[in-house]
């Protein structure tokens, strides 16, 4: 994942002015949060992670048509 430095700060500066976080991710889409500088969460618009979602969901059912269209046979020999 590609993280822009402009988007990062501290665990502490988030706590004590979570507006500024707020105001990043309206600018910037996402503001990642640092925890002994390392990148540790990221805050999205939640719109982002509904759509994330859907197509994880979406994804997975299509995985998933696809291994049993691949292995019907083993299927129906299981069902039995």
């Amino acid at each position: 994942m590609k993280i822009d430095t402009v988007n990062m700060l501290s665990i502490s500066e988030a706590n004590q002015n979570f507006s500024k976080v707020t105001r990043m991710v309206d600018k910037n889409g996402s503001a990642i949060i640092l925890k002994n500088n390392v990148p540790q969460y990221m805050v999205i618009p939640f719109k982002l992670a509904e759509q994330a979602q859907t197509v994880a969901d979406e994804e997975l059912f299509a995985l998933s048509d696809k291994l049993m269209a691949e292995n019907s046979e083993v299927y129906r020999e299981l069902a039995k």
